[in-house]
């Protein structure tokens, strides 16, 4: 059974990692987060694509919403084959999430890990991220570290990638 946001947050707050998490629409797209929650917490909002590459492999590529991700050359940087984006039923599957709730937090799901994942690393660098907790009628913020640690205590190191130009 995947985690539900208030088992994530009982989670983060279990591991000591102070959150502060706001209640808002639906929002599926970065210019619905910008519309419905944008102004509502500091720190960077962050965004998310589930892809396959051509060899299976899934990747979790999480970066600011104002980053400019290229599909052609993100293979490379990430050390994938061809990169297309994951189907609905593959992301609940592998990370207990419907499209437009895919969030860094979601690898808590991943028992089998699966899924690799990617963090823009200026993005890292940052105090604090904005992310949704395993839905996207809310949005959680929480310490870019703190971020950091968990995922490694859960799913293991992820990758830290410039993925800026």
């Amino acid at each position: 059974m995947p985690h539900t946001k208030e088992s994530l947050l009982a989670l983060l707050a279990d591991f000591g990692f102070r959150t502060e998490t706001v209640e808002h629409e639906a929002a599926y797209t970065v210019e619905d987060g910008k519309r419905l929650h944008g102004a509502l917490l500091p720190g960077v909002n962050v965004k998310n694509l589930f892809l396959k590459d051509a060899k299976d492999k899934l990747w979790l590529v999480c970066a600011p919403w104002e980053r400019r991700i290229d599909l052609k050359s993100l293979p490379a940087r990430i050390g994938a084959k061809r990169l297309s984006f994951g189907s609905a039923p593959l992301l609940m599957e592998t990370l207990g999430v419907m499209p437009g709730a895919v969030t860094p937090f979601a690898p808590v799901n991943d028992e089998a890990k699966r899924v690799g994942v990617v963090l823009d690393a200026w993005m890292m660098r940052q105090d604090t991220l904005n992310a949704h907790p395993l839905v996207n009628t809310a949005t959680t913020n929480i310490a870019a570290g703190d971020l950091l640690a968990f995922l490694r205590r859960v799913h293991g190191e992820p990758a830290l990638v410039e993925l800026g130009s």
